[in-house]
């Protein structure tokens, strides 16, 4: 939750008005390189819902993550709809092992009944495109795809995209804000 990314992230969400919750899966708190199980981390999503929604009461309530973390609050979400929460937001949905194009990680968004926004960069080793844009076009009005040129799975622009990260992190709050709004 102290990553560079996501403290800069949580940063350019308040400058638009969107308050954050960062929280640790318990393998990460506790310095372990292997991944808790499932259960594991979708209770933990579970759970860090539960604190958002008590430490704002009243404020609309988003979820969702980076990389790992979107895809194991679409799998909470999946199994029960989390209490509170109006759409999840997936800063690069993690589609496919890199080198490994499939979609089954994808399978349980069906049963996701909220809107969800996929922040996806074109050249994203863990998301194909080809492969996330039908997935979100078979989800029909859940899904919006919001895809940054150049952008990889950490959101770093290639020097010539005309861009810097810092105005990806500032397009991806502006992007959240919006959507947010609309929903």
């Amino acid at each position: 939750m102290n990553h560079p990314f996501m403290a800069k992230l949580a940063g350019e969400l308040a400058g638009v008005g969107v308050a954050t919750l960062r929280y640790q899966f318990p393998y990460m708190e506790e310095k372990r390189r292997v991944p808790d199980t499932p259960a594991v981390l979708t209770a933990t999503v579970v759970a860090a819902v539960r604190a958002a929604a008590e430490a704002a009461p009243g404020l609309p309530l988003f979820a969702g993550g980076k990389s790992m973390g979107g895809r194991m609050t679409s799998q909470a979400a999946a199994q029960q709809p989390l209490e509170g929460v109006q759409g999840l937001v997936f800063f690069g949905f993690p589609l496919h092992p890199p080198k490994l194009p499939g979609t089954k990680r994808a399978d349980h968004l069906a049963k996701v009944t909220i809107p969800m926004l996929f922040l996806q960069g074109t050249r994203d080793a863990l998301a194909d495109l080809q492969l996330l844009r039908p997935v979100c076009a078979k989800l029909g009005a859940w899904a919006t795809l919001h895809v940054i040129e150049s952008a990889d799975h950490a959101f770093h622009v290639l020097k010539n995209s005309g861009k810097t990260d810092e105005q990806v992190l500032h397009e991806l709050a502006e992007t959240i804000a919006s959507w947010a709004e609309a929903i």
